[in-house]
Parts: structure tokens; C-alpha cells; sequence
């Protein structure tokens, strides 16, 4: 004899009740086996930050070269110039002009001097395979007290700095002389805007995909040049 179907609807309803609390049983262990409980997203941000957040921007990607920056008066104490003497020897007087207010106390002159030194050096080869590469450098402010080393200890190479006055960095430049500049660089993502009063824009360039030399014709009445990835320019 068959048994009324009412009767057998509390016995599926508790092995479905039985199968479900299983399941929930298994999550659980799934989800905090390993003890920490963590989402997927939260083992990702704990591993470090995403690439975008480590990529230096490409502006400061370029390790800095050349001697390292002589001190000057307004990072502490220096040493009066009555007391510049090498441990042995004698400096010259472009050499103490060129010490003069530059060395620390806790500094030996012969170091500081050597900077300059070496900057000069420098300058000087990168001007025998590339004057331009030299002038950028000086505009750019590449080499360290390159106005001071040049007045003092590299005289001969007074003629680049008188063209690097000439012209103005990367960047923002406030009422640049009228006139035509081109880029000391081959870097073909060099932009430039000349800015009037208000940011009006007075003119703008190079366009995607332009060739060769990067040329800017900077208007008479422009309040900001403004320039990224041009490194240098200079009046043509």
C-alpha cells in the first residue's frame, strides 16, 4: 500500500536542509583553510603595489651624472677664506676664488675644488664631440657650479656658457625673448605651447608624427613657454 505523499515532504525537506548546511560547511573551510581569511584581491594589494605605482616617471628614470654639487653657504658653516689651504701645496688665485663660500667646515678644500674640476673636464670632452650637447648641458643645468668652474677654473670655455645665457630649460619659462628656438634634443615626444595672458594659447607644436629638429616660433606678447621632453633650447 503506497503512503500518502504528504508524509514523505518532511524527509526530502531535511535531506535538502542536510545537503545545504554541507555545502556551507565546505565554503567555509575553502574560504579560511589557510587561516588568513583573505580575499583574492586582498593577497594581491599585500604582495606591493601595482607596476604603475613603482614606474618612475621618465623624467627621473635618468641616473645623475657627473661630480656631485660643491656645498654653499646656505647648507651650514664654510670655511673663511683666510683658512683655504690644500694639506700640502698652495691654491692659485682662481682656484681660492673659486673655493671662496663653497667649502664646508667638515670638508676638505682639495674635494671641493676637484668638483670643479672635474666638471670642467667634463664640459670640455662633451664640447669636442658635440658643442650643442655641451650648451644643452649648461642650459639644462646638467654640470654642477658650471658658471663658477667655467669663470674660474676653464676660462677657454666662456664662449659656451655665453651661448647657454642665450637660451632657456625644459619646461616653464616666464616672458621668453621673442624669436625662433629650436630643441637640443632628437626625443620625438619634445611638445611646446607659448602662452599670452589669461593661457591663451598663441601657438603650439610640433604635431604627432613631426620629423627632424623640433623648431618653436615663440610670439612677441608671451607670458609662459612651456615645454616637456625638450630638454634645451636655443635661439636659431
Amino acid at each position: 500500500m503506497r503512503r500518502p505523499l504528504h508524509r514523505r515532504r518532511p524527509a526530502a525537506v531535511a535531506t535538502a536542509a542536510a545537503a545545504l548546511a554541507a555545502l556551507l560547511t565546505l565554503s567555509a573551510c575553502s574560504s579560511n583553510g589557510d587561516g588568513d581569511g583573505d580575499s583574492a584581491a586582498d593577497r594581491s594589494n599585500a604582495a606591493g603595489p601595482s607596476r604603475s605605482a613603482v614606474v618612475p616617471d621618465r623624467q627621473t628614470e635618468v641616473a645623475p651624472t657627473g661630480p656631485a654639487p660643491s656645498a654653499s653657504a646656505s647648507r651650514g658653516p664654510v670655511v673663511p677664506d683666510s683658512e683655504l689651504k690644500p694639506v700640502t701645496g698652495s691654491f692659485t688665485k682662481d682656484q681660492k676664488a673659486y673655493l671662496s663660500g663653497r667649502v664646508p667646515k667638515s670638508m676638505d678644500p682639495a674635494a671641493v675644488l676637484q668638483n670643479g674640476q672635474e666638471s670642467c673636464q667634463r664640459l670640455e670632452r662633451t664640447a669636442k664631440r658635440d658643442r650643442d650637447a655641451a650648451v644643452g648641458a649648461l642650459v639644462a643645468g646638467d654640470i654642477p657650479d658650471a658658471e663658477a668652474a667655467v669663470n674660474h677654473l676653464c676660462p677657454a670655455q666662456k664662449p659656451l656658457l655665453a651661448t647657454a645665457r642665450t637660451g632657456h630649460p625644459d619646461g616653464t619659462t616666464a616672458r621668453p625673448a621673442p624669436g625662433t628656438y629650436r630643441a637640443l634634443t632628437t626625443d620625438p615626444s619634445c611638445t611646446w605651447r607659448a602662452l599670452g595672458g589669461g593661457g591663451k594659447l598663441l601657438a603650439s607644436g610640433p604635431s604627432t608624427g613631426a620629423q627632424g629638429p623640433v623648431k618653436a616660433t615663440v610670439p612677441a606678447g608671451t607670458v609662459e613657454f612651456v615645454s616637456t621632453s625638450c630638454y634645451a633650447w636655443l635661439p636659431t
